[in-house]
């Protein structure tokens, strides 16, 4: 891992400058700022990003670098709003798309840490659609974070994209921080092992 964890971002919305993207980037920022490399899939490009067929066609170019980025990823961070109660159409699709990695020796999301950050207009949204990532994140072999962000949408940056409440830049940066620390924990078992 030279240079640091290698740490995805996925998630926001079609709409350019969404909550759940700019939620996702200061995630990212907390995650660089504690030494990663980082990539961010945004909602720009999960709106490119071909609905997922399984078909012989195999996948497209945008398809296969959100595959490739995630095999080499040591940690995802996964954002979505929290529509009528579960995950967004975009970023399921994203999930679905790894079913490329399927073959591999270690599919999916296999021993990695996963972040998750919700964001919904309600407390209600924002909690069901965590726990339904969270089961996601398991039935892809992945390892969610103890602490999961549930933000509020409405008003939670000011002016500048920072947050206007600390506890919910506390929650963003937390997600990162447990992502960053897990990945770090991974490598050195991992180095010691060798």
């Amino acid at each position: 891992m030279s240079g640091g964890p290698y740490i995805v971002g996925v998630g926001g919305t079609p709409r350019p400058g969404s909550t759940t993207e700019r939620a996702l980037a200061l995630a990212l920022r907390s995650a660089e700022a504690a030494g990663a490399r980082t990539k961010l899939f945004g909602g720009e490009f999960l709106e490119r990003l071909p609905h997922f067929n399984p078909g012989p066609a195999g996948p497209s170019p945008e398809q296969a670098e959100l595959a490739d980025a995630v095999r080499d990823a040591d940690g995802i961070i996964l954002a979505t709003p929290g529509y009528h109660g579960s995950l967004s159409g975009v970023v399921k699709n994203a999930l679905d798309t790894l079913e490329l990695t399927r073959a591999d020796d270690r599919p999916y999301f296999h021993g990695k840490p996963v972040g998750i950050i919700i964001t919904a207009d309600g407390a209600q949204a924002g909690g069901t659609t965590l726990m339904a990532v969270r089961s996601i994140i398991h039935a892809m072999r992945g390892w969610p974070t103890p602490f999961g962000a549930a933000l509020n949408a409405s008003n939670l940056f000011d002016a500048g994209g920072e947050c206007r409440e600390p506890k919910d830049a506390w929650q963003i940066t937390t997600v990162a921080e447990q992502v960053m620390e897990f990945a770090q924990m991974r490598a050195n078992a991992m180095r010691a092992g060798q």
